[in-house]
């Protein structure tokens, strides 16, 4: 006679399957997350994604719908193996088995399976990452300073996270073994998540929610900011992101109950609706799951070709060839050096042309914060000397671009970019003007006249009278000298030579990041608060130390103040500069959409075997293989279309609305050019996940048994759909 162990080994043999299947959901969520957080939390990402910043919260909002994706699938997971075992445990209770027993033998069971997928899935997420991230380096880029590093206090967030998928398992186990009644346990592979009957009108409210919940979502902060003049916490402004999640789950259920089809073109889809609905519920938690994946993984992957796109556009759109200024008094490379530099490497300098700049103070609303219980707010107090700006006079502009700038006396006028506009960073809302050493002021209005110029970007002209006097007894670290050449047989040589020149001869006083301004230091000193910008204040703030010893990394490179603006050197080194952040986001990007491939696959896949029964029923009662198959398609379909499309939309018109958002008069031509090259990606993904659908399609035909081809004419099918309904 066998013991109940043997009993339960022989079991979990048969049903082999089940137990890989609840195991590799497991590994595959741990592997996902523990890559994901090495990556996230590596000394190599973090020394580049500048704290505060953009792309930082970026890949934790990712992160985050990574985490609730893995997290929602694990537990579907779990959910299908306890479903699977109801009937096994449900005939051992019959036989008058004892709860607690099986309980015991069960919970040893599910504990092993989940605590060895979880250990396995945290050790391999090391060599994971690792790997993904040397191939990225040994086909696409490679610099020192993508030696790939890891903090292992990463780990802690994996294994927090397979804490939790080991407790909701056991909990889900002790509510499995609560039933009282034994045929309800052993029903329950059998038992369908039916949705009732949905209004049509679902659909276009869940469209309006969701256009309404992304609108609520994005523009409420800037509204807490700008007119509230309070920061809300981290978190609570993304409630208002809910009506988006309520319309997307409508929107969802009606595609699974209804359908989008109209006319008498929905009869030939009824025995694929009807089988939906009796999965409904479940389906569309999954596919509620996959949306939000997608939506993650698009917006990752999007981040690399827009920025590529408007920063090669901005370099190709700059009027000069090169460009550099550093204090007046620097010992640079003059003109003579930079002919004798170009000359070795058979350059020809063009229209070269030097001029003076200015370093002046100007007057603005400085925001005073104060920590409150709701919060941080800010109160705005006027300072006639807010921050420093770079002041030409007009004929210093006229010989280096070549206009003929005629200013008012009073009238400053401010460099936009080649788009005519400040980006978000700079304009031109200025009234008083100081010169931060003699203290004497001057009262300006701003000049209508537009600058466009990408090279000056956010300096500003004044009138030759009013240049000349306000810039009178202003010391050398106060000015600054401006070049400019063309070059004809350019080279990369040439561009890393006379780069490297400016580097060596740079001093100690130049050694600080872009966003280092004396006059707000001097500001917040007055006031006894300290500068972040300070480089003795590196450590404390978390900012970039610029290094002359390093000046091929991208901390150097991205942050130095006085970095050289050279079109051939930037437009070749722009992928190994950005090298961390474009590999960063497509590292993320792939886990993501794999992430959405298994998941895909095994809702899919279930579905097929769980209604295998009913495709049984149907070719008993004639259907034929092709029948079998139009109406899987059916099912499969709408589980990869519908959250594949809604995610890709949502995602595509939030970027849309970020950039029409940021702009100043909307979406700007090269945020356009942009746009068209994250639709290249939506076509390149769109292709790989048709591949999966294809594969998927296959593989649920040959587990139906209906793989061999067989025609069937529409007519054909509408009368059957009818019949078997």
């Amino acid at each position: 006679m066998k013991s109940l162990s043997n009993v339960f080994t022989t079991l979990r043999e048969k049903s082999r399957g089940q137990y890989l299947l609840l195991f590799g959901c497991l590994f595959f969520s741990v592997l996902l997350i523990t890559a994901y957080c090495l990556m996230m939390r590596s000394p190599t990402v973090l020394n580049v994604l500048p704290v505060g910043g953009d792309s930082r919260k970026q890949v934790m909002m990712i992160f985050v719908l990574a985490v609730i994706g893995c997290g929602a699938f694990t537990l579907y997971a779990a959910g299908l193996f306890f479903r699977h075992k109801s009937r096994e445990m449900g005939v051992f209770l019959a036989l008058g088995a004892s709860r607690r027993i099986l309980a015991r033998q069960l919970r040893r069971e599910v504990g092993l399976i989940s605590v060895l997928a979880c250990a396995v899935g945290m050790v391999l997420g090391t060599p994971l990452a690792w790997l993904v991230w040397s191939i990225f380096r040994l086909t696409l880029m490679d610099t020192p300073e993508m030696a790939l590093l890891f903090d292992f206090r990463a780990y802690a967030i994996p294994a927090a996270f397979s804490v939790f998928v080991i407790v909701a398992l056991l909990v889900m186990l002790a509510r499995f073994f609560r039933r009282v009644n034994i045929l309800d346990i052993i029903s329950e592979t059998h038992r369908a998540e039916p949705i009732r009957a949905v209004p049509r009108w679902f659909g276009a409210v869940g469209i309006a929610l969701v256009v309404l919940g992304a609108l609520l979502g994005y523009f409420v902060p800037s509204f807490c900011v700008l007119q509230l003049h309070w920061y809300p916490p981290e978190g609570l402004t993304a409630i208002f992101y809910l009506p988006a999640l309520i319309g997307l789950y409508m929107l969802l259920l009606h595609t699974v109950v209804n359908g989008w089809k109209k006319g008498k073109s929905r009869y030939s889809h009824l025995i694929a609706t009807g089988m939906m609905q009796f999965q409904g519920r479940q389906t569309v938690r999954n596919m509620l799951v996959i949306t939000v994946l997608v939506a993650g993984a698009y917006f990752a992957a999007f981040y690399s070709p827009m920025l590529a796109t408007t920063a090669q556009l901005g370099i190709a759109e700059r009027t000069e060839d090169y460009a550099f200024f550093y204090p007046t008094g620097v010992n640079m490379p003059d003109q003579t050096e930079i002919e004798r530099l170009a000359e070795q490497n058979d350059v020809t300098i063009k229209e070269y042309r030097c001029q003076e700049s200015a370093m002046l103070a100007v007057d603005g609303e400085l925001h005073v914060e104060t920590e409150s219980s709701v919060g941080i707010t800010y109160t705005k107090e006027y300072q006639p000397m807010l921050e420093s700006g770079r002041f030409f006079s007009e004929s210093s502009w006229n010989a280096l671009t070549g206009d003929s700038l005629d200013l008012a006396p009073g009238e400053v006028a401010g460099v936009f970019n080649f788009e005519g506009y400040g980006g978000g960073i700079f304009d031109n809302d200025i009234s008083l003007i100081t010169n931060p050493v003699t203290k004497q002021t001057l009262s300006v209005i701003p000049s209508e006249t537009i600058l466009k110029n990408d090279t000056l970007f956010s300096c500003r002209v004044l009138d030759d009278e009013d240049y000349a006097a306000i810039t009178q007894g202003l010391t050398g670290a106060w000015r600054a000298e401006q070049v400019l050449f063309h070059a004809d047989n350019d080279s990369y040589a040439f561009a890393k030579s006379l780069f490297n020149e400016i580097v060596d001869r740079a001093n100690e006083d130049m050694a600080v990041i872009s966003a280092y301004d004396p006059v707000r230091r001097d500001l917040y000193h007055a006031r006894g608060d300290e500068y972040f910008a300070d480089p003795e204040n590196a450590d404390k703030f978390d900012i970039p130390v610029i290094d002359y010893a390093q000046p091929d990394s991208s901390a150097f490179r991205q942050n130095w103040m006085y970095m050289p603006q050279f079109r051939i050197l930037d437009q070749a080194d722009f992928a190994t500069n950005m090298a961390v952040f474009l590999l960063l986001f497509i590292f993320v990007a792939i886990l993501c959409f794999t992430a959405v491939g298994v998941i895909l696959f095994t809702r899919s896949m279930t579905l097929a075997i769980t209604n295998a029964w009913v495709y049984a029923d149907l070719r008993k009662l004639g259907a034929s293989n092709a029948y079998l198959r139009q109406t899987a398609r059916g099912q499969i379909s709408r589980v990869f279309k519908a959250p594949i499309v809604v995610g890709t939309l949502l995602i595509f018109g939030f970027y849309t609305l970020i950039l029409y958002g940021n702009g100043e008069g909307g979406i700007t031509p090269s945020e356009w050019a942009s746009l068209g090259s994250c639709l290249f990606v939506v076509a390149a993904v769109s292709v790989l996940l048709y591949a999966l659908y294809r594969v998927t399609l296959r593989s649920a035909y040959k587990e139906l048994g209906c793989l061999k081809s067989e025609r069937i004419n529409s007519f054909d099918s509408k009368k059957r759909s009818i019949l078997f309904l």
